[in-house]
């Protein structure tokens, strides 16, 4: 198995893209620590996968934009394992409408989940990463933080602050062993989608199944390198 005994933290592991991806890291035989903010869906996918694959799980109830829960969890993580080999910020929230009739509140709270979410679990676990000269932070700044369209006003400021804030890390991190993935994919069919009201064609979107595929690809890659940006589009979406 590909990550026997490592330890993958995954934020917004309730659903979608999180949740399935950690199907794909505990079949790969890695330790994980399972966090979102609510509790049953956590406890539900830990019992899976126990069962599945007989895979260690932490669950951390917890609330991405508060910076005092998401340090704690990390220090239950580091306390429980002793190392966090693997973070992937799946965690997200988004509205798609004209700037004109986005609310101030649908914006903060796009800016408090997508960029400080990801920033509060980067820096606690890089921390972490940092000491052991090892790790790899994953993130998904989506193909809307590489390239604006329509009624993204909003959500684009979110998701290209978390492409530059992973660049700048890059930097921050470059002797210290810490890798860093962006990975920018076209829509992904998840229930993200549920509450949009904008026309869309979920049939030709990425199946959350592919684009969890490719996150395991990122973590997998051989030691001496790294999958730093990875672009995945639905063909009719071609930029």
């Amino acid at each position: 198995m590909k990550l026997q005994d490592k330890v993958v933290f995954i934020t917004g592991a309730g659903r979608g893209i999180g949740r399935e991806s950690a199907k794909r890291f505990a079949k790969e035989g890695a330790k994980l620590v399972l966090m979102s903010r609510t509790k049953h869906q956590l406890d539900e996918l830990a019992r899976e996968l126990f069962e599945l694959y007989d895979t260690d799980s932490l669950v951390e109830p917890c609330d991405v934009t508060n910076a005092a829960q998401v340090k704690a969890a990390v220090e239950n993580a580091l306390a429980t394992f002793a190392k966090i080999d693997i973070l992937l910020n799946a965690a997200g929230v988004g509205h798609l409408k004209p700037v004109t009739e986005l609310s101030v509140e649908e914006f903060d709270q796009m800016i408090d989940v997508n960029l400080k979410g990801v920033f509060y679990a980067s820096k606690f676990v890089t921390e972490a990463m940092a000491k052991q000269k090892s790790g790899l932070v994953i993130n998904l700044p989506g193909i809307l933080g590489k390239a604006v369209m329509r009624m993204s006003s909003g959500y684009s400021a979110s998701k290209y602050g978390v492409t530059g804030l992973t660049r700048a890390m890059m930097q921050d991190f470059a002797r210290d062993g810490v890798k860093f993935t962006l990975l920018h994919f076209g829509g992904v069919d998840t229930p993200f989608w549920d509450n949009i009201t904008m026309k869309v064609q979920r049939e030709k979107m990425i199946s959350v199944h592919h684009a969890a595929e490719m996150i395991l690809l990122a973590a997998t890659q051989p030691a001496q390198f790294v999958l730093n940006e990875l672009v995945l589009q639905p063909e009719s979406h071609q930029l």
